[in-house]
């Protein structure tokens, strides 16, 4: 029989199969030994492979971040674990200026190929300090492969792949995600280079395009208007730098309308990056209603959970939205 798998234990999966075949590999970060800062998603990897490869740190995101960066620029596959994004901006120069730089500044001959993990914990009462998704700033930076898988699958392939890439790399995940389940086939090694968008659901009525948990909420609001006879088509954009939206593009031009969920800000944000270059790459006139985005409020995050259950977009945001969108 085949067992199913959680999110949080596939990105472990992913990690096992990483650290048992390449011996050059290793792990640092803050609480690599504790379930409280990671979860299942990194449970007893000490114990399995050894604490000179499991690097529990000290709290210094910057120093620990430079460290993996060098390893990688000597040739090691290191990865560096942020439990928390918003902590991470203290690593921002070795991520930035040195491993996203790295290969254009010296012709191409070097490359840390360093895998950035960076956690996105929201909700729970934690603020505004500790619930930031900032992909959309990362996925600013040319240079630095940005990718949020969705899927249990993703989770997984999605690390392996990073890990195997010759590029640094920014893998986020959602803590939202990590109670999805599903089957794992077996491993595949795959080309990052070669990862790019994916429809999840096929529809002819609106294109909403998602990513991350943003995805996962698209999905389970499709599966109500499909009662109501609306038809979505829902894209997973899986990696959002380098972003392709060649299929993004062919699918507005068959529904007509398009509609971005994302769980960042809309202020310069990857919602508008989706919607300019669509308008860039189609006839604007075949459009049934102009393209249409559900992002967080522009303000940070609150602490009651009252107002969490404002802040954050949510089934019925996505099924109005549609539903008004579909009408006209």
């Amino acid at each position: 029989m085949k067992k199913i798998f959680r999110y949080d234990e596939a990105i472990l999966e992913g990690f096992k199969y990483l650290l048992s075949n390449y011996s050059d590999l290793f792990i640092i970060g803050q609480g690599l030994w504790s379930p409280w800062y990671v979860g299942n998603s990194m449970k007893d990897l000490d114990k399995l492979y050894g604490k000179e490869r499991i690097i529990d740190t000290p709290v210094s995101e910057a120093s620990c971040t430079g460290l993996a960066v060098g390893a990688g620029l000597v040739g090691m596959k290191s990865i560096i674990v942020h439990p928390r994004m918003d902590f991470m901006l203290y690593a921002v120069d070795p991520i930035v200026n040195q491993a996203s730089k790295w290969s254009h500044m010296f012709g191409g001959e070097n490359s840390s190929n360093v895998t950035i993990r960076a956690i996105i914990n929201r909700g729970g009462e934690q603020g505004a300090q500790h619930s930031q998704s900032l992909h959309s700033w990362f996925a600013h930076i040319p240079g630095l492969r940005v990718v949020m898988p969705s899927t249990v699958c993703d989770a997984r392939d999605l690390l392996i792949a990073s890990a195997l890439s010759e590029d640094p790399v920014l893998y986020i995940d959602d803590r939202w995600l990590y109670s999805q389940e599903d089957y794992l086939p077996e491993v595949k090694n795959i080309e990052l280079v070669n990862q790019k968008p994916k429809i999840i659901e096929n529809g002819s009525d609106l294109t909403i395009v998602a990513s991350s948990y943003s995805t996962l909420l698209a999905k389970n609001a499709i599966y109500s208007l499909k009662k109501e006879g609306i038809n979505c088509e829902l894209i997973d954009l899986r990696v959002i730098n380098p972003l392709d939206l060649d299929l993004v593009i062919n699918s507005v031009n068959k529904t007509k309308s398009l509609l971005v969920i994302d769980g960042g800000w809309s202020s310069c944000g990857l919602s508008a990056e989706i919607i300019a270059n669509v308008v860039e790459n189609i006839d604007v006139t075949v459009l049934r209603y102009p393209p249409s985005r559900i992002t967080l409020p522009f303000a940070p995050a609150p602490t009651s959970s009252f107002l969490e259950k404002e802040y954050y977009p949510n089934l019925k945001d996505i099924i109005d939205r549609v539903r008004c969108m579909h009408v006209k």
